[in-house]
Order: structure tokens, then C-alpha cells, then sequence
């Protein structure tokens, strides 16, 4: 059981990658922060002392802080908050507690790209199908929950690194591709250190669909076909990419829950 205006490492683990995680705060100080550059997956960093931007940034949403060990720092800013009539909870025990706790994710700072203004900016070719739906998908659950991303036509999309500064993904010839016989989803995955079951499990069928091997999943074949149809239904990609993601939301919950449930009729049918 949590203390009050607490919330407890296995707790948020279970928040985490899903639409219903609250705001993610860092407010660990400088050298704490030095002593262990990870972040909680979709947590972002900011400094304690300024009250007014983190009530900016929680808006009207419920937040959890982090600090190093869930003390003076977080239950101070947690009742602050509160005050102010924010819905604000301090994890219990800190990122000690965190990083104590069984497959855990925590995500290097040195992998995630270099923000463009206040979130990271990414670009790939227009009308994404598979790949460049669900890499989003991860950063946007696990990594910058307010990024962004550009679709252009394939030969312009070196032109929107260049002028821009956007980090390309699921090119040829780029950093966040597909190596070898994994996709770009895996490529991610090992980069930010995000391999855990669930996500491993998704991964393979984002890799059977995204690269013609349905024999590697049985979900594949629907992944591809809910991915072309969901193509055929938008003409803006950005439109497009809001609905993809309530799919792969979907599919991340099948596979970190759902994923040995069946169906069949009748319902009593005897295996």
C-alpha cells in the first residue's frame, strides 16, 4: 500500500505505455541526476525551484514527481501542488525504489535525440503504414510523450533533416532504420533499452508485418491488412497517425495481458 499522495514503483509500471499515464516530472537535482542520466520511460526534466513552469506543464492533467528517493523534494512540490488543486502524486521511494524494482525500464538520456524547441522533432516518408506508425506509437508512450512528426515525400526528407533538424526514422541509410533482418520498431527498442516481454512480443509482429514474414506471428497478416485500410481512410497522415495509435495501444495491452486469451464458438467447445 502507497502512503498518501504516493504512488508506488509496481503501481506506475503498470501506467506506463498506456493513454491513462499521468504527467511524468524529474525533478532530481543536477547531481543526482549526473549520478544516473535515465530517465522513467515518458518522464521529462525540470527544476523544482520553478513552481510556475511545472504547473504549466501539468496543465489539467494528474502528474506524478520523481525525485532521488521520494523525500523532502517531491512530497514538498506533490503538496504544492495540491494546494494549487492539481491531482499530484510523488513516487514512493524515488528512483532508488525504481531501480530497485524488477525489470524496471529506465531509458539513457545520451539515446533520445536532441529536443527542436521544447520536444523532439522526427520525419519519415509520407503515408505511413506499419514501421512509421508504430515507432511513433513508442516514443510518443515510452520516450517524449509530446513529440512530433513530419511525413514527407521520401526524396524530401533529407531536405526537413537539413532545414529543420528533425531526426529522420524508417529511411535507408539512416541511424534509426531497419538493421539487418530487424525493423526499425526493434532498433528502437535496443537503443532505448526497452526490451522487456510485452514489448518484445509486439515487436515481433510489427517485424512480420513490416517485412513480409507472417510465419514469424499470427498476428501479423491483421496487423498489415488493419494498417492498409486505416491508409485508405485518411489522406492526412497526421489525422491518420491519431488513429494508429489507439491501435498499437491496443495491440501493447494484448501483449503485455491479453496475449494467451482465445475465442472461439461455441463458447463451451471443448478444446
Amino acid at each position: 500500500m502507497a502512503a498518501p499522495n504516493a504512488i508506488t514503483p509496481r503501481q506506475l509500471m503498470r501506467l506506463i505505455g498506456t493513454p491513462q499515464v499521468p504527467v511524468l516530472i524529474d525533478i532530481r537535482t543536477d547531481p543526482d541526476f549526473e549520478d544516473d542520466p535515465c530517465l522513467i520511460p515518458g518522464s521529462v526534466r525540470h527544476a523544482c525551484s520553478d513552481i510556475e513552469g511545472i504547473i504549466e506543464l501539468v496543465g489539467d492533467n494528474p502528474c506524478v514527481i520523481i525525485c532521488q528517493k521520494g523525500k523532502k523534494l517531491s512530497q514538498g512540490l506533490v503538496s504544492w501542488l495540491m494546494s494549487e488543486g492539481h491531482a499530484a502524486e510523488y513516487l514512493e521511494g524515488g528512483m532508488f525504489a525504481w531501480r530497485d524494482m524488477p525489470d524496471a525500464l529506465s531509458v539513457p538520456v545520451s539515446a533520445v535525440p536532441a529536443p527542436v524547441g521544447e520536444n523532439t522533432l522526427w520525419v519519415t516518408r509520407h503515408r505511413p503504414k506499419i514501421d512509421r506508425i508504430a515507432c511513433p506509437w513508442l516514443i510518443r508512450r515510452f520516450i517524449d510523450p509530446k513529440a512530433k512528426f513530419l511525413f514527407v515525400s521520401p526524396t524530401e526528407v533529407q531536405g526537413v533533416v537539413d532545414q529543420f533538424g528533425a531526426t529522420p526514422f524508417d529511411m535507408e541509410g539512416v541511424f534509426w532504420s531497419h538493421r539487418g533482418e530487424q525493423c526499425t520498431f526493434d532498433t528502437m527498442l535496443d537503443e532505448f533499452d526497452l526490451r522487456l516481454p510485452a514489448l518484445d512480443r509486439l515487436s515481433t509482429v510489427v517485424r512480420a508485418a513490416d517485412t513480409n514474414r507472417h510465419e514469424l506471428s499470427a498476428e501479423a497478416a491483421g496487423l498489415l491488412a488493419i494498417s492498409v485500410g486505416l491508409s485508405r481512410q485518411y489522406r492526412n497522415d497526421h489525422q491518420q497517425l491519431e488513429s494508429g495509435l489507439a491501435i498499437y495501444d491496443a495491440l501493447y495491452r494484448w501483449a503485455r495481458d491479453g496475449f494467451e486469451e482465445s475465442h472461439d464458438w461455441p463458447t463451451d467447445r471443448k478444446k
